[in-house]
């Protein structure tokens, strides 16, 4: 099935993302060929009544510069994101919504729910809960983009699967599959001496499947060699100049209980590169 409908999520508190990801976003619409959404929210903190009743001055002021914060921050975003969009002939439309802050992260699930893919910023400077609670609970593939300017506009040359036959890296296949399909040139690795496959499906078969579609792969298999399997792929798609990197994600973000020796986790806390997940 095609990429037909995408929604893009800005943060606008506490750190608005930077201009440079909304950049990328349309790029990544206008390869697959796809509407764009962009979502933004306009929020206010809440604070315990125990600390609205004590003795910090003025704290109701402080309460209404932060959301003013949130609130410029967002429509200068939206702004950026309409007139790039426009730019670029993207089909495309804004969403401003208005919440508290512990909110967010459900408002995001809410509209990530009724798009084919979502996409979401990652950054380095605070935690990930917005990107987790989307990847978990939205049920539909997540592409993260790393807040970090990237020296070169997103493009689909290289696409590096991690391939480790569990359900979550079949699902990101098949969630993947219009983004393979454009690509010049896909790798599937193989990570061994990591944990213990299946060996009767190999993935020789999996090129088997990905051929049928139209699509030609390189199949490599690494060594762990003792290394944490994010330092590995990490090592992969650099070395390889990967554009996008498609795995699946393990566990679940409320616990934070990841396996595959913490991959998912390690990887959100600063992507290399755009990863495609899915759950």
């Amino acid at each position: 099935m095609a990429i037909k409908s995408i929604l893009l999520t800005l943060t606008s508190y506490p750190e608005p993302t930077p201009v440079s990801v909304v950049e990328d976003a349309v790029c990544v619409a206008a390869t697959l060929g796809a509407h764009l959404a962009a979502v933004s929210c306009e929020v206010h903190v809440e604070l315990p009544g125990n600390l609205l009743s004590g003795s910090i001055g003025n704290i109701s002021g402080i309460i209404a510069g932060e959301a003013e914060k949130s609130r410029k921050s967002a429509r200068d975003l939206l702004a950026a994101f309409d007139a790039a969009a426009g730019k670029a002939g993207v089909p495309h439309e804004t969403i401003t919504e208005k919440c508290p802050t512990v909110d967010v992260p459900e408002v995001l699930v809410d509209y990530a729910r009724l798009h084919d893919l979502t996409i979401v910023p990652v950054p380095e400077s605070y935690d990930q809960w917005y990107a987790e609670s989307v990847i978990f609970e939205s049920g539909r593939p997540t592409l993260i983009l790393p807040e970090t300017p990237r020296a070169r506009a997103f493009e689909l040359n290289t696409v590096v699967v991690a391939w480790d036959f569990s359900r979550a890296a079949t699902r990101a296949i098949s969630d993947a599959l219009p983004v393979l399909e454009r690509a010049k040139k896909v790798r599937v690795l193989t990570v061994g001496n990591e944990k213990t496959f299946d060996t009767k499906h190999s993935a020789e078969e999996l090129a088997k499947n990905l051929a049928r579609h139209g699509i030609d792969v390189v199949l490599d298999k690494v060594d762990a060699d003792g290394r944490q399997i994010a330092s590995v792929l990490e090592a992969y798609v650099v070395a390889h100049k990967a554009d996008v990197l498609v795995m699946g994600a393990y566990g679940h973000a409320r616990w934070r209980e990841f396996i595959l020796g913490g991959a998912t986790q390690s990887l959100l806390s600063k992507p290399p590169l755009p990863i495609l997940l899915s759950h």
